[in-house]
């Protein structure tokens, strides 16, 4: 079987590499934006049909959320059009796909954890390109099983553990926002989940996944510290409104993991102690 694998230099893709040499029966496609111009629907017809691909995972985003209020047409380009592409093009390869979606489809006013079933709401330009990315891709490609996830963070690429930490290092008094709550998910526990759906078979549909449990970004940021051993920085709690950004942010993003555990027999780890893993490897 032959993979393709977009955006294989971030945080997802980049764990999902570590982990290919456990799977010598498949052929891995790893290309970024140099090997592969996702946007040019031309360029991702003839990737597809070149390597004769049977299956594409697309870990390719645009994913700065506030720069994405200003910047609506590559945004779209990435979140929207591209994801098209590649299912289209799949599809008339009778392959299927895994996308991988977000928390932000959702406007985080309900106050029990996000079921798959429940309506998308975005409130940000990025979540709304992820939604219509949804969309696209279940039109266009009938084996197509969409993943979102939520607070996703990895030891490669710029992420909330890794800036935390640095401004640990750096400040001596941090405030961080309390009341937006959700679940970290460690990308390489994502990546394990994606290759166990491969091994089993690809179930068309939409599943959640995050690691397990809840907190706010404030203890989010109080764990990192505690774990990476930085004692000298004082974490102060803040309202939303004391830190307002260009988009806004789900007040509350946890989703409902029942769809994905059950369909594919997977245990999922608790956050602090994927956090943990991911600092040790880090250090």
């Amino acid at each position: 079987m032959n993979i393709l694998i977009t955006g294989c230099n971030g945080q997802l893709g980049s764990e999902i590499r570590l982990l290919e040499d456990n799977y010598p029966q498949y052929t891995f496609f790893n290309t970024d934006k140099d090997e592969l111009d996702i946007t040019n629907q031309l360029a991702v017809d003839d990737f597809v049909n070149r390597n004769e691909i049977d299956g594409i995972v697309n870990c390719a985003a645009y994913t700065a959320v506030d720069k994405a209020e200003t910047d609506q047409k590559l945004c779209t380009a990435l979140n929207t059009e591209a994801p098209v592409y590649m299912a289209a093009a799949i599809e008339k390869r009778g392959g299927w796909m895994i996308h991988v979606s977000t928390d932000y489809v959702f406007n985080g006013k309900k106050h029990t954890p996000y079921v798959e079933t429940d309506t998308p709401c975005p409130d940000s330009v990025y979540g709304s390109t992820k939604l219509a990315g949804e969309l696209g891709v279940s039109k266009f490609c009938k084996k197509t099983m969409i993943v979102r996830t939520a607070w996703l963070y990895s030891g490669f690429g710029n992420n909330f553990v890794k800036t935390m930490m640095r401004l640990g290092r750096e400040k001596a008094e941090l405030g961080v926002v309390f009341d937006q709550i959700g679940t970290p998910t460690y990308a390489r526990d994502l990546a394990v989940a994606i290759f166990t759906a491969i091994e089993k078979g690809v179930n068309p549909g939409v599943y959640h996944f995050s690691n397990e449990g809840v907190c706010s970004w404030y203890d989010f940021t109080k764990a990192i510290h505690r774990i990476a051993g930085i004692t000298t920085c004082n974490v102060k709690p803040l309202h939303t409104s004391e830190y307002p950004t260009p988009a806004t942010r789900p007040a509350y993003s946890v989703l409902d993991k029942t769809k994905i555990k059950e369909t594919y027999g997977i245990e999922i780890p608790y956050w602090e102690n994927s956090l943990e893993e991911c600092i040790k490897r880090m250090k």
